[in-house]
């Protein structure tokens, strides 16, 4: 049974997957630049949840961190991370990345949902850590060449909605695990999670 459904949620995730535009992930203002603080804040909160890949990371990372004591913590470290590399980028960093090393992120935290009966903190830390960079720096290209009023404000966004659908997810996570112990949570979400990554590694490759 359990089998039956991490085959199902496994099919179902590579069919959302392949139905999402990775490019309009970075264009929730119509391919504007932001002009206003507005603008900017509205653009920051839209950006990872119009992005499947983001969306589903953030959500992935909050279930995930469900599984480990005070988790909730865990999640901020990929925020946190996210936020320095857009601001790296914002600020004129160059550097080539892939938009493969971002669904590369999902696969990772896929396989290690699936094969993790008891993750430590700090492999699950490392993890969010890098993806975090790398979510971060790709949400950027949004933003580069903004002024500073909607620079911040964009910021701020993307802050608040990271950290909104992460403890959302963390708390809906915990309370599945204290009152359905049996569900195999942790394997679905991780089956999902890994086959929108490889959807989008295949459609980032392309």
């Amino acid at each position: 049974m359990q089998h039956g459904m991490i085959g199902l949620l496994w099919r179902a995730a590579v069919v959302f997957a392949a139905s999402a535009s990775l490019a309009q992930a970075h264009h929730v203002m119509d391919y504007a630049m932001p002009a206003t603080a507005l603008d900017g804040f509205l653009s920051g909160l839209g950006h990872p949840v119009i992005g499947l890949d983001h969306l589903l990371f953030i959500a992935g990372a909050g279930v995930f961190a469900a599984q480990l004591r005070r988790g909730f913590l865990l999640p901020l470290i990929f925020v946190a991370a996210s936020i320095l590399a857009a601001a790296w980028r914002a600020g004129g960093a160059s550097w080539e990345m892939s938009e493969v090393w971002v669904a590369g992120s999902l696969v990772a935290l896929g396989v290690v949902m699936l094969v993790a009966r008891n993750p430590g903190r700090g492999l699950v830390a490392a993890l969010f850590l890098v993806s975090g960079t790398f979510h971060g720096y790709a949400l950027a290209v949004a933003i580069v060449g903004a002024e500073r009023t909607p620079l911040v404000a964009y910021f701020a966004g993307l802050t608040v909605i990271q950290c909104a659908i992460a403890l959302a997810a963390w708390g809906a996570a915990t309370w599945l695990v204290g009152n359905r112990p049996r569900w195999p949570l942790q394997q679905l979400a991780g089956a999902a999670v890994g086959a929108a990554g490889l959807v989008f590694v295949g459609l980032a490759a392309l």
